[in-house]
């Protein structure tokens, strides 16, 4: 058996960042990965498919709506889909490949197949021919990620019940398209085919949609997408399915007064969440513990309750963001290599990839109001800005929350076109636990979009110059 000093199992966001960082603190490192490509679910049918899709249908969309006002006069707007569809898996192709070039520049081992720990230092993979080898371990890193939650009415079969990779596959525009659950990927992947010409509808069980995130950011959010005509039933439960005609018909009740009906569609996209992935993967083997939502439990450091065996991303506890997995996978290879290794969850950025985006970073208000924090807030529409005006991107706002005691950044929430790249400046001040006089005092070029960054930071202590 060939020996490493790291094997990782999964090769997504956490897994081959945490490889790869591994690789470069001098660790032998191999990886194990059970798909054909590299990348796990957020490259291969997750973040990266799901946004090319996303620019796709905005550009469809600003071509039929918005360049007339721009004076771009087309004659007709047409889509193609198959192209749009083939646009996107390059892109998906190109990556993938991006890492396994990673892969061969750092010296990591890429092992194809199942992995399964046999004991605390061996894992053993099994190829798709049915072939079993073993490698031996000084420690092992699970990152196997997520999948989607199916419901035991709604089983997916990717042609009319649909998980996200359903919805990224689709090979015509359906009429109609019923979407269960309104959180992040429902409101995404919804957006994508309601800007390509399908009715959506979404069904919340929740009184709100994405209840966790701030409810000024998703007031704005939820007017846009009922202008692409996105219908909204929340406080709803469904209850049962079944196949009418070669279309789906779903019953639900509406909790707030017991009202039973019934709607159809030619599609149901579940999403409902996701959950850990750890099938298989061996660790009853080995008495590894997991909570009571399935997932593996670990320490401050990412070790299960065997120490050199340690879990990142989807798998353990805290948000199912990639870019968290990414800092976890390099916080165990740190520690693994140098003994520190360190990851601030105050600053895990969350966005929703619609059209406006919705970007959130640390504290909304509510919540800094139920730990007690008595705070200043700065908010600024994008409206008054004028390189949103020359875009034609003038909906939304920025609010900046701030300590009242010490002004200390501990919140900041964007509605707005592209708002996922200027939130890092938010996230980068309270990374440095800078203050909301920080941020109003810093050059920001004009005019741009990040302009209102800074007025928000002005408006915080109510001296905004530009609105």
């Amino acid at each position: 058996m060939e020996s490493f000093d790291l094997v990782v199992i999964g090769a997504g966001p956490g897994g081959y960042v945490g490889a790869i960082r591994g690789a470069q603190l001098g660790l032998k490192t191999a990886v194990i990965e059970k798909d054909k490509t590299l990348g796990g679910t957020c490259l291969n049918v997750g973040c990266i498919p799901s946004k090319a899709l996303l620019q796709s249908s905005e550009f469809y969309h600003e071509a039929q709506n918005d360049f007339a006002d721009h004076g771009i006069v087309l004659d007709s707007v047409k889509l193609d889909l198959a192209k749009m569809m083939a646009r996107k898996d390059k892109i998906v192709k190109d990556l993938t490949g991006g890492i396994e070039f990673l892969f061969k520049k750092n010296k990591i081992t890429s092992l194809k197949g199942y992995g399964k720990i046999i004991n605390a230092n061996t894992v053993e993979i099994l190829a798709a021919d049915g072939t079993k080898t073993q490698v031996q371990a000084k420690n092992i890193m699970i990152a196997t990620g997520s999948v989607p939650v199916e419901l035991p009415f709604l089983k997916f079969d990717e042609k009319k019940i649909l998980s996200s990779t359903g919805a990224l596959a689709l090979d015509y525009v359906p009429k109609e398209m019923i979407v269960v659950g309104g959180g992040v990927i429902g409101l995404e992947m919804g957006s994508v085919w309601a800007r390509l010409g399908t009715k959506v509808t979404v069904i919340e069980f929740s009184d709100k949609i994405c209840s966790l995130i701030d409810q000024d950011c998703i007031n704005v959010l939820i007017r846009s997408l009922k202008k692409l005509k996105m219908t909204f039933l929340t406080s709803t439960k469904v209850t049962a399915s079944r196949s009418i005609g070669g279309r789906v018909e779903l019953d639900y009740e509406t909790l707030t007064d017991g009202k039973k009906s019934s709607i159809q569609s030619d599609v149901v996209l579940v999403s409902t969440g996701r959950k850990p992935f750890t099938d298989g993967v061996g660790l009853e083997n080995v008495g590894i513990e997991k909570d009571e939502r399935g997932r593996i439990k670990i320490n401050a450091h990412y070790q299960t309750n065997l120490p050199n065996i340690y879990a990142v991303g989807d798998v353990t506890v805290g948000p199912m963001l990639a870019h968290k997995a990414e800092e976890e996978g390099v916080a165990v290879a740190e520690l693994i290599a140098t003994g520190h290794g360190h990851v601030n969850y105050q600053t895990v950025p969350s966005i929703i990839y619609t059209h406006p985006e919705v970007s959130c970073v640390g504290l909304t208000e509510q919540q800094a109001q139920e730990q007690g924090i008595e705070v200043a807030v700065g908010k600024f529409l994008f409206a008054a800005n004028g390189r949103a005006k020359a875009r034609g991107a003038t909906e939304g706002f920025v609010k900046i929350i701030a300590d009242k005691r010490t002004d200390r950044i501990i919140g900041g929430h964007i509605v707005g076109a592209n708002s996922s790249e200027i939130l890092g400046e938010i996230v980068v001040a309270m990374e440095f636990g800078g203050s909301s006089e920080d941020l109003a005092r810093s050059f920001h070029s004009h005019p741009t979009m990040s302009e209102v960054i800074r007025e928000a930071a002005l408006n915080v202590d109510k001296r905004a110059r530009q609105g």
